[in-house]
C-alpha cells in the first residue's frame, strides 16, 4: 500500500478505534444506582459490613512498607440496626456510620443522575448493587477495634445563613478522650477530617491517623449514564518524586503495587466524572499502600507519621477527604496536582491549552455550546496558514486534472515512466500529492485531544445548547448533527479534485457515509466543533479553489493533447 493510501485510512482507524470503545460503552451494563439509606440501616440483614478486617496498615512508615499488619482487634459488626449520622450541605448529602466514623454514602445534589432525573448523583455507597466507601481511624495503643463514638445529634444540616458546619463524633478510650470532627464549608466537596486527643493517662501513647478508600469492581455507573465512553476507573496516587501514579484494580487484586514512603501527596479512586481522594498534610511524611479486605474490595490508602502523646498531652491528626466532581479549580484547592486526575490522556499537552481557552471562553458567554463554536473558530484561525497551503494545492490539482488525466493515458502502461513524469508535473506546477490529506491530518491531533476533553470535563455533563440538544456529552438524539456534518464533508469532496487512482476515489466517496455513521455516538459537543469546522473550511477552500482557477499563470504551461 502505497503512502497516499495509507494516509488516507488513518483517520478512519482512529475513528474506528474510538467508536469500538464508545459502542462497548453504550450497550455495556450499568449497575442502578442505590437509594439514600435510612438514619437506621436495615435490620433485615441486607446491609454490607463497612469494616470487616479493619483499617490494614504497617505498624510504622518504613522503607520496606510492610502492609501485612492489621489494626489489633480491628473487627466490626455490621451497620445492621445502627443509626447512621445524616449530613447535609448545599453540595453534599452523606451518611457516617458511628462505628469507626466511615463515609459509607455520598451523593452530590448539584449533579443528577441523569438529564431529567430530580435524583442526585451517587458517589459512594455501601449496598448490595455498590460498595463503596470512604473509611479513616485510628491506630491507637490500647485500641482492640474501631472506635465506637457517640454523637452529638443523629442529624445536621448546613443553615441557609452558615457557611461552615461541624460534626463531632465523641468516645472515650482507656482514659483518652478522642473527638472525629467532620468540618463542612459551603460550596466545597472537601470535607476537614480531624481527630482531636488528649491523653488523660500517666503514661504516654502512640497514634497514627490512617484514610483508605474502598471500593469493589463494580462497573462505574456515571460512564453508562453520561456520555457513554470510556474512562479510566481505578486508583491514583501523587507524590513530589510523582506527580500522577495509576493504580488499576488488576494491579490491587494482584499485589503487585509497591508501599510508597513520601512528603505530602494524595491517593484517590478515580471513575467518569468524579473522584474521591485522601489528601494528607503536605508537610508530613505519608506512607501510600493498595490492598484487598475480605469483601475483596479494592482499598487505596494512606497512613500518616506516628505521633506520641505525653501524659496529660494533647494532639490532631487528620486529613482531607474530597468527594466530587472533577473541576481543576476544585482539586487544585485540595492538594498539589489533584487536578490532573481530570486526565486528558497522551495529547494532555495539546488538550489542556484547549479546554483553559473553552472556559475562558465560557466565562464570558455562559453557553457551552457556543463556547465550543467560538474555540472552533480559533483553532481553525491557528491552522488558517498550513490549511491554505493545503488547499491552493488541492486546487491546482482540481484545474490541472485533465494533464494529469492525459500523463495516466499516455503512460498508463509503463507504471514506472508514469510516476517520472507525475513527480515532475507536480514539482513544475508546485502542487503537493498529498495535500488533500493533509487537512485531515493536520485536524486529527486537535481532534482527538477535544474528544479526550469532553470525554473527561464534568462541566459539559448535562450543559445545554439550543433548541433540540440539551447535552453537550452525548450523542444527539436526533442524529440532525451527525448527519450536517456528513453533509458538510460531502460539499468538501465537491471542491477536492478526483484522486487518479481509483482506490483513492472510491475511499474518498465513502468517507462522509463512514464519517457521519461514527458520529452518530459521538457526544454532541465534538460534533459541533466538527460541523463548525467543515463550514469554515467549506469556505476557505471556495475562496482559494476560485482565486487558483482565476489566475491565468496556473498551467500556462499545460500541454494539449
Amino acid at each position: 500500500m502505497d503512502v497516499k493510501r495509507l494516509l488516507l485510512l488513518i483517520p478512519l482507524a482512529v475513528l474506528a478505534y474510538l467508536i469500538v470503545v464508545q459502542w462497548n460503552q453504550d450497550y455495556g451494563q450499568v449497575s442502578p444506582e442505590p437509594e439514600a439509606p435510612s438514619f437506621t440501616s436495615p435490620a433485615n440483614g441486607e446491609a454490607r459490613q463497612t469494616d470487616p478486617d479493619g483499617l490494614a496498615v504497617p505498624a510504622a512508615p518504613s522503607a520496606s512498607g510492610d502492609v501485612s499488619q492489621a489494626m489489633p482487634g480491628a473487627a466490626s459488626t455490621p451497620t445492621s440496626g445502627r443509626d447512621l449520622i445524616a449530613v447535609v450541605t448545599d453540595v453534599l448529602d452523606l451518611r457516617i456510620d458511628p462505628q469507626g466514623g466511615d463515609v459509607v454514602y455520598a451523593a452530590l445534589p448539584q449533579h443528577k443522575l441523569t438529564l431529567d432525573s430530580d435524583r442526585p448523583y451517587v458517589l459512594l455507597s455501601d449496598s448490595e448493587s455498590r460498595s463503596y466507601v470512604a473509611r479513616s481511624g485510628l491506630q491507637l495503643d490500647g485500641q482492640a477495634g474501631r472506635i465506637a463514638f457517640t454523637p452529638d445529634q443523629t442529624e445536621y444540616r448546613l443553615a441557609e445563613d452558615d457557611n461552615r458546619l461541624e460534626v463531632d463524633l465523641r468516645a472515650e478510650v482507656n482514659g483518652i478522650d478522642v473527638i472525629k470532627r467532620f468540618t463542612f464549608e459551603r460550596g466545597s466537596y472537601a470535607v476537614d477530617v480531624n481527630y482531636y486527643l488528649a491523653n488523660n493517662t500517666e503514661t504516654p501513647v502512640t497514634a497514627r491517623f490512617i484514610g483508605q478508600l474502598a471500593r469493589d469492581n463494580s462497573p462505574d455507573p456515571s460512564s453508562g449514564v453520561a456520555m457513554g465512553m470510556s474512562s479510566y476507573l481505578g486508583a491514583a496516587y501523587s507524590t513530589p518524586e510523582s506527580r500522577y501514579e495509576k493504580v488499576d484494580f488488576g494491579d490491587i487484586q494482584s499485589g503487585r503495587f509497591d508501599n510508597v514512603d513520601a512528603q505530602g501527596g494524595w491517593v484517590a479512586i478515580i471513575q467518569h466524572y468524579f473522584v474521591s481522594a485522601w489528601a494528607p498534610s503536605q508537610n508530613q511524611q505519608n506512607l501510600y499502600y493498595a490492598t484487598t479486605d475480605s469483601q475483596n474490595r479494592n482499598v487505596a490508602a494512606f497512613a500518616g507519621p506516628v505521633s506520641t502523646l505525653a501524659p496529660e498531652g494533647e494532639a490532631r491528626l487528620g486529613a482531607t477527604l474530597y468527594m466530587g466532581p472533577k473541576v481543576q479549580d476544585y482539586l487544585e484547592a485540595v492538594a498539589p496536582n489533584l487536578r490532573l486526575t481530570v486526565d486528558f490522556g497522551w495529547l494532555w499537552f495539546i488538550a489542556n491549552p484547549l479546554f483553559w481557552l473553552l472556559d475562558q471562553i465560557h466565562s464570558l458567554i455562559g453557553n457551552w455550546g457556543w463556547s465550543i463554536v467560538l474555540l472552533t473558530i480559533v483553532v481553525k484561525l491557528v491552522l488558517w496558514p498550513l490549511s491554505a497551503k493545503a488547499y491552493k494545492s488541492m486546487a491546482r490539482m482540481r484545474k490541472l486534472g485533465p494533464e494529469m488525466q492525459r500523463l495516466k493515458e499516455q503512460y498508463g502502461d509503463d507504471r514506472q515512466k508514469m510516476s517520472q513524469e507525475m513527480m515532475k508535473f507536480y514539482q513544475k506546477e508546485k502542487i503537493n500529492p498529498l495535500g488533500g490529506c493533509l487537512p485531515i491530518l493536520v485536524q486529527m491531533p486537535v481532534f482527538i485531544a477535544l474528544y479526550w476533553m469532553l470525554l473527561e470535563s464534568v462541566e459539559l455533563r448535562h450543559a445545554p445548547f439550543m433548541f433540540w440538544i440539551q447535552d453537550l456529552s452525548v450523542k444527539d438524539p436526533f442524529f440532525i448533527l451527525p448527519i450536517l456534518m456528513g453533509a458538510s464533508m460531502f460539499v468538501q469532496q465537491l471542491l477536492n479534485p478526483t484522486p487518479p487512482d481509483p482506490m483513492q476515489a472510491k475511499i474518498m466517496r465513502m468517507l462522509p457515509i463512514v464519517f457521519t455513521f461514527f458520529f452518530l455516538w459521538f457526544p454532541a459537543g465534538l460534533v459541533i466543533y466538527w460541523v463548525v469546522n467543515n463550514i469554515i473550511s467549506i469556505v476557505q477552500q471556495y475562496a482559494i479553489t476560485r482565486k487558483i482557477e482565476n489566475d491565468p499563470s496556473v498551467g500556462k504551461g499545460m500541454k494539449t493533447k
